[in-house]
């Protein structure tokens, strides 16, 4: 630290006195006790951390140097609360002080993310988000009431919001992506194919669908396989929006959309199918998915599961959970076979599709930018801000591998009617 900035430091603390006055001493002997302990604390919130090449700028103008690799980013810490907020819960606090601009990332926001997934100890990343979310989420679990509510605040925000930014079918799920030059529009129609095809479906086979999003899956499946689904959702933003394009389109009598929870499905089908709806499921509620999931499947029947996971149980990130995705929590695949185990269904076939997500939060994330100032108009700047952390957060954590996105096909124990390749994947 300079002379300069402890002069200042030390005027600017003592009220103003002119630094040449009596007591400077023991002024400028506080000032760098000050810094020097501020140090310390950044030096071991970013050895937490793994040390990620990055700056740090605090309020002040000091400035903690990356150590020892290039800084991708500088992260700019305004005032003396978030510097606190951030050593004490860095998980938790950089989304809130980001979202407040109490923090500002000065450089590629996606670079300065990933760098820090990239940094974080794997072996040990579950345990600290375990302890960090443990106090103010507890244990609680995912009941129809509650899963309700966690739906509604992410899913029933407006329809207009989402069409800024998904597809023009709207899917808001991973998009498959055979060529990664594709669009985002041709990969998604790609994505419901390929699920189509694992599930091999046949024309006048029945499906139940258990979260349906917009219906895209559903209407793609009695349009181009010839089947006819009941799909259930208990948002009523994407219900709504489902049954009118499904009137539109003249598929309202091969797709039935229902507003009710999963676990009250009813009827006896050829195929299950679940797409991006696992991750709100929560790991308490996996027996009475397997539950709906047995009695809802006829001798012959078989089912697809997709969900973002992780490669060992861990919890949502804090941030997330909290102001994104309440209630989530996406699954190992240790934990996925317990929707299976207990039930005597048998896994087929798994599939990583990670970088396709990455690449599906690449397009998203750009037509979210391009679209910045509708998205002001519809929401408040805290709004703004706290989706393209979402987006741009989530691109990182797929990119660095800190989240996957699970496909497991199954069926009943004992079937025998399974392919004996994979070319059925892959013959369009």
């Amino acid at each position: 630290m300079s002379q300069e900035r402890t002069q200042a430091y030390a005027k600017a603390t003592s009220g103003g006195a002119d630094c040449a006055s009596p007591g400077i001493e023991p002024r400028l002997a506080l000032a760098n006790k000050v810094f020097s302990a501020k140090k310390l604390l950044l030096a071991r919130m970013m050895e937490s951390l793994g040390n990620p090449p990055l700056d740090l700028v605090l309020w002040d103008g000091q400035e903690i140097a990356s150590p020892g690799k290039p800084p991708l980013a500088r992260v700019l810490i305004r005032d003396r609360g978030a510097l606190l907020k951030l050593i004490a819960n860095p998980e938790l606090a950089f989304g809130e002080m980001y979202t407040a601009e109490r923090i500002q990332v000065q450089g590629n926001l996606v670079d300065c993310l990933e760098a820090i997934y990239r940094a974080l100890p794997r072996a040990d990343h579950g345990q600290i988000a375990k302890k960090l979310l443990a106090p103010f989420n507890g244990p609680l679990r995912n009941t129809q009431p509650r899963a309700r509510r966690n739906i509604h605040h992410h899913y029933d925000i407006g329809n207009d919001f989402y069409k800024l930014w998904l597809d023009r079918d709207m899917v808001y799920t991973c998009a498959y992506f055979p060529d990664p030059a594709m669009g985002l529009e041709e990969a998604q129609a790609a994505k419901l194919d390929y699920v189509c095809r694992k599930l091999r479906l046949a024309p006048g086979e029945t499906v139940i669908e258990a979260g349906c999003g917009w219906g895209a899956l559903a209407l793609h499946m009695a349009k181009h396989y010839g089947v006819t689904v009941k799909a259930y959702n208990i948002s009523k933003e994407q219900i709504a929006y489902a049954r009118e394009r499904a009137r539109a389109e003249g598929l309202d009598g091969r797709v039935q959309f229902i507003e009710d929870d999963y676990r009250n499905a009813g009827g006896e089908f050829d195929a299950f199918a679940s797409v991006g709806m696992l991750e709100h499921v929560g790991t308490d509620q996996y027996q009475a998915l397997g539950t709906v999931i047995d009695r809802s499947l006829k001798d012959t029947g078989r089912g697809l599961i997709h969900s973002i996971g992780r490669d060992r149980p861990s919890p949502m990130t804090p941030w997330i959970e909290r102001n994104i995705f309440p209630g989530a929590c996406p699954p190992s695949l240790s934990q996925m076979t317990q929707i299976f185990e207990p039930f005597g269904f048998s896994v087929l076939d798994v599939e990583n599709l990670r970088l396709h997500y990455a690449k599906t939060l690449e397009h998203w994330l750009e037509r979210y930018e391009a679209n910045i100032e509708r998205v002001a108009q519809m929401f408040d700047p805290a709004f703004v801000r706290a989706w393209r952390l979402y987006l741009a957060g989530s691109l990182a954590a797929f990119r660095s591998g800190d989240m996957q996105l699970f496909q497991v096909s199954f069926n009943r124990s004992g079937q025998n009617r399974i392919p004996w390749t994979r070319q059925y994947l892959y013959s369009c």
